[in-house]
């Protein structure tokens, strides 16, 4: 098999500006929807099958992106994981415009994750252009919504995670070009609290204090984090009572927890649904749950085998490539939508730095080594 080259930086940077050019902040859908325009009259202009999914809750759209060969297969195969959207508001390129200096592409969203997002679609249209087909079918998926939960675009990425053996999640790299292994599993969940209001001066004993039985929760909920073994529980948002000369009835908190494996998830989300009030005549309401799942290669081999081969091919690029030691790879990722049905390996992305700030880069250097170890990857699979 002849492993193809890559794009040129220069080829790769006209195409990808092009995408950042259009900003696409997730809560303006016509925003999100221009760009999605624009990728899938790209990708339709190399001769892939664009699948256009409408938006829901108010978001844009997601693209689904098939290599010609997906035809009449049932094979599982490999999707391609981006997302189109970015935090930075329009307007985003002025304070930082589209340029190329000191080694450095810039402009809003270039690195978390347009970059990753235009290999996808580079790496596909190499294919293409040489008469390439991959062993196994192959599948892009581009969502509107990831930077806020990708709540209208995860049925979409389940779906095709499900008719996939591999997922391959080209958010940028960590620290020195790590891809990750593993991620921290994310739940959140809301808790509510029912009091019994009562006058705070006449008739203050009769009352049952919300909030008071809230401060209490609180406290149980902050005590349940364990550095040691990874797991961290955040109450980061709090409401409660109407007026200062009542007992507050109502009070809610938002909850935030972070596990390192699925075993810890069990617990911990049983530990935080089986809350019980200390207060007499109080109630409590805990609804949520799960959100991202845990994962390691540690206790997924077919990650750790998947690592090894991009680290096997990486070295005949050119380069070592590294991943994240467990535990680290704490944020959250589509990837994790993936993990119950397929090997995932994520942050396969070109990178740089300033994410989510007005110095976001893309390092240029990076362009053609990691766009190459995707090709092959998408070329050596089976």
């Amino acid at each position: 098999m002849t492993l193809l080259a890559f794009d040129t930086p220069e080829r790769f940077l006209e195409g990808l500006n092009a995408w950042v050019a259009l900003e696409s902040p997730t809560s303006d859908a016509d925003a999100v929807n221009r760009l999605m325009d624009r990728v899938q009259a790209d990708c339709e202009g190399v001769g892939a099958t664009v699948e256009r999914v409408p938006g829901t809750l108010g978001r844009g759209d997601h693209l689904v992106v098939r290599a010609p060969w997906n035809a009449g297969s049932n094979e599982r195969g490999i999707v391609m994981l981006g997302h189109l959207d970015t935090v930075h508001p329009i307007g985003s390129l002025a304070r930082n415009p589209i340029r190329t200096e000191a080694g450095r592409a810039h402009g809003p969203g270039i690195n978390d994750m347009k970059a990753g997002a235009h290999a996808c679609f580079a790496a596909l249209r190499r294919l293409l252009e040489t008469g390439t087909r991959t062993p196994l079918p192959l599948t892009i998926v581009y969502v509107a919504d990831e930077e806020v939960g990708s709540q209208s675009s995860r049925p979409l990425i389940e779906a095709e995670a499900k008719r996939a053996k591999y997922a391959l999640v080209l958010e940028a790299a960590r620290g020195g070009g790590r891809v990750v292994t593993s991620r921290k599993g994310l739940a959140r969940f809301d808790l509510t609290v029912q009091g019994r209001p009562a006058h705070s001066g006449s008739a203050h004993k009769q009352g049952r204090s919300a909030v008071k039985e809230l401060a209490h929760q609180i406290i149980a909920l902050e005590g349940m984090t364990d550095y040691d073994r990874g797991i961290t529980v955040s109450v980061g948002m709090i409401e409660g009572g109407t007026a200062a000369n009542v007992v507050p009835e109502h009070a809610a908190a938002s909850i935030d927890l972070r596990v390192p494996t699925m075993a810890d998830a069990v617990e911990m989300v049983a530990r935080i649904e089986g809350l019980q009030p200390v207060t007499p005549d109080v109630t409590l309401t805990v609804t949520g749950g799960m959100n991202r799942f845990p994962y390691t290669k540690q206790e997924r081999p077919d990650v750790a085998a998947l690592f090894e081969q991009a680290r096997g091919l990486a070295a005949d690029i050119g380069f070592e490539l590294q991943d994240l030691p467990t535990g680290e790879g704490s944020g959250g990722s589509d990837g994790q939508f993936c993990i119950p049905f397929a090997a995932v390996l994520d942050g396969l992305g070109p990178f740089g730095g300033g994410s989510h700030t007005n110095d976001e880069f893309l390092d240029v250097a990076t362009i053609v080594p990691r766009g190459t170890l995707l090709l092959h990857l998408l070329q050596t699979l089976r």
